[in-house]
């Protein structure tokens, strides 16, 4: 969580030199449940996330390096720089993609979970997505789809309360349970405190252990809330869509002092932790800085097929 949070820490510091040239959205506040179902999930098992997707890549275990590099659009980026900050993939991770189109990796996920129930494997799909994806159509399907097939897919749906400026008071009714919701459609779910990362991975592991058994998708809520501005590296309060003092509240309840407390860690034994994770960090830009940007001559690889299979 910590490596999460000064990788997006830093990330925030440098945007403005405009060397970024991707639209970021940060999840600092909400890096519980990334690092909580990364502890829950094997290498082997894939996940798939949404544009708000670098808690997620690093909670699985994807390339610090290579992410940074991507930001920057250099060709030793996890996606040859052509992907930005809403398109990671690590395969070696079993972080299989992320896709900016809202509720759009649901699907994507079911599929994978599919092609894994078909293989007989005994690998699960994880799909990370915010609560704006739940209002997806997408969303309905899929879910409805692993149900019928009990497909090996585990739902991670992130409950910012936010989608981009709106409160889910403005976009669904107040009786709508989300979990109940899930459950309608046949997938088992269950909520949590999404800044209480002890809790999430027990419910994590609750559910994996679930899916392995043959036991079906299952679906798990985690209440959290980001700090920054939907898009950019920024706060935004002034905008005013969010109530005063609601953003102090829950930087009140910050995940990771709730962590530290819980394990009994000192503050020599944080900055210890912060030190060396900086020093990784600083690494990755440094590396990021001085790669090659892609030669122009494979702009359109892994676009166009130029040959007919025989």
């Amino acid at each position: 969580m910590l490596r999460i949070r000064l990788v997006e820490e830093e990330i925030a510091r440098r945007y403005a030199a405009q060397q970024m040239r991707c639209p970021v959205h940060l999840s600092i506040g909400q890096e519980a449940p990334a690092a909580a179902f990364g502890f829950a999930l094997t290498a082997e098992d894939q996940a798939l996330s949404t544009h708000r997707s670098h808690a997620h890549y690093l909670g699985k275990g994807g390339d610090l390096n290579a992410m940074i590099a991507e930001l920057y659009g250099k060709a030793t980026g996890c996606c040859g720089g052509r992907g930005g900050s809403m398109h990671l993939s690590d395969p070696r991770a079993g972080f299989l993609a992320s896709t900016a189109i809202v509720g759009n990796s649901i699907p994507l996920g079911v599929g994978v979970a599919l092609a894994q129930q078909l293989r007989g494997d005994k690998t699960l799909t994880c799909v990370f997505f915010g609560d704006g994806a739940t209002e997806e159509g997408a969303f309905y399907e899929a879910a409805n789809f692993a149900a019928l097939r009990q497909l090996p897919v585990l739902f991670a749906c992130e409950n910012n309360l936010y989608s981009v400026y709106s409160p889910l008071s403005k976009r669904q009714p107040a009786s709508r349970d989300l979990c109940v919701l899930a459950e309608a459609l046949g997938v088992p779910a269950v909520r949590v405190d999404g800044n209480d990362a002890l809790a999430v991975e027990a419910a994590a592991e609750q559910a994996v252990a679930a899916i392995r058994a043959g036991g079906g998708p299952r679906f798990v809520e985690c209440t959290t809330y980001r700090w920054r501005e939907h898009c950019g590296p920024n706060y935004d309060d002034e905008l005013g869509y969010r109530p005063e003092g609601e953003l102090a509240a829950w930087q009140a309840r910050d995940p990771l002092p709730r962590l530290a407390r819980t394990l009994s860690l000192t503050e020599a034994d944080q900055q210890a932790m912060a030190a060396e994770i900086a020093a990784e960090i600083g690494l990755a830009f440094e590396l990021a800085l001085a790669a090659p940007y892609p030669d122009a001559s494979t702009a359109l690889d892994g676009i166009y097929r130029t040959e007919l299979a025989s």
